[in-house]
């Protein structure tokens, strides 16, 4: 556990998962006190909160032991509102929430949740309410071509793989099958409370292959426009799932958007990464933040106004290791002074190729000019890696001096 001296009276709020720099830059937005539960302890998640706990297990993976004492210390402390999920926590949330001891959760109970990430349950819904999905199956097809595996607990799709990859052994209990098909993959963000729902915007979303893993997130760019006949079907669908469901507090829906036509792929029950678009692309939009419409959706059955159309675009992009490295001070002071730098590792950190190491977050007039920022800053702090080196020791005075890191 590391923490910050605090001077402020407002409440707490814990956020908890892989890595929680947005939701605590959101809630801090909000003006409430922050508890950080994540693997990374990145230098900006730090600056944000209070308390931060280190809940990782081995590798990229969270320790479910710790998760659980961080929040039981969690709820001892004074004005403690509760917690909110993120990304990671999807295959422990179920005993979290029933679990004594611990903070009050601030999302979906778990009823709610069980009806839109349970596949057998939700895609027999999306039939029921006539919302299009690709075609599913539970039991393996007989022919591999074509289908993908998918695990109803994963999430920033390392849970998808093609079936053609896998042997039958390999398949984990929480499986299903999905025909692969075409479009781009979109994200609809939404809030959700008594039966209601509030798009907040559309986004498309980018994906890498690492291994075997072909649908790798890696970031998104938003808000994007919809074809207007398609859109009025995609807020439908949205509309009929919370009418039945009763999901409340922020939620994404993932589709495929194929010219005039789309299809639903899953619902994420918990704040997505693609609130940055809107925080940036609209901040007047939200001046506290997304966070708290969360907070008062999930407390109070409050939906904010249907929000104006955003006058610019945003996009964030995971910038991954292109090669093993130790993050310097010198490298983690630049992106820290780099206002597109976010997830930003403390200096000391062991880095492996593939392994994430920050997220650039751009603002543009255009969908395209923001790729374009994307694609340039990517290149620039990939140079950062290589240039911001600390010296050997033995290395001369002269040689320190020149020492240079892209900013």
């Amino acid at each position: 556990m590391i923490s910050r001296p605090s001077t402020a009276r407002a409440p707490f709020v814990a956020v908890a998962g892989l890595s929680v720099r947005m939701l605590a830059q959101s809630a801090t937005r909000a003006g409430l006190r922050v508890v950080a539960l994540d693997l990374f302890g990145d230098r900006d998640t730090r600056e944000a909160s209070e308390l931060w706990f280190d809940i990782g297990g081995g590798g990229l993976a969270i320790d479910p032991a710790r998760l659980a004492e961080a929040l039981a210390r969690c709820a001892r402390l004074p004005g403690m509102l509760g917690w909110i999920d993120g990304s990671g926590l999807e295959p422990f949330l179920a005993r979290l929430c029933s679990a004594p001891g611990l903070p009050r959760f601030i999302g979906n109970p778990a009823e709610a949740s069980a009806q839109v990430r349970d596949p057998r349950r939700f895609f027999a819904l999306l039939d029921e309410l006539g919302v299009p999905h690709p075609p599913v199956a539970f039991t393996r097809p007989a022919a591999a071509q074509g289908w993908l595996v998918k695990r109803a607990d994963g999430c920033g799709g390392t849970h998808v793989e093609p079936l053609a990859t896998l042997a039958a052994h390999e398949l984990a209990e929480q499986a299903y099958f999905q025909r692969q098909r075409r479009g781009r993959a979109m994200s609809a963000l939404f809030l959700a409370a008594r039966g209601r729902a509030r798009v907040i915007g559309f986004a498309q979303q980018l994906t890498c292959t690492m291994g075997t893993l072909p649908f790798v997130h890696a970031g998104s760019v938003g808000p994007i426009d919809l074809p207007p006949a398609v859109e009025v079907r995609v807020r439908a669908a949205i509309a009929a799932l919370c009418a039945r469901v009763r999901l409340c507090g922020i939620h994404s829906c993932d589709f495929l958007l194929d010219g005039e036509s789309f299809e639903v792929l899953e619902i994420n029950t918990r704040p997505s990464s693609t609130m940055t678009l809107y925080e940036t692309a609209a901040r007047e939009a939200w001046p506290h933040g997304l966070l708290a419409c969360h907070l008062d959706a999930c407390r109070h059955g409050r939906l904010p106004p249907e929000p104006a159309p955003a006058t610019c675009r945003a996009g964030q992009r995971v910038l991954f290791a292109p090669h093993a490295f130790e993050a310097s001070q010198a490298f983690s002071d630049a992106c820290m002074r780099d206002p597109h730098c976010r997830d930003v590792p403390m200096p000391g950190t062991r880095l492996e190729a593939g392994q994430p190491v920050c997220t650039l977050l751009v603002q543009a007039p255009s969908v395209d000019a923001v790729r374009h920022a994307l694609d340039a800053h990517h290149a620039l702090v990939v140079q950062r890696i290589e240039t911001c080196r600390e010296p050997s020791p033995s290395s001369h005075e002269s040689d320190r001096a020149l020492l240079h890191c892209h900013s």
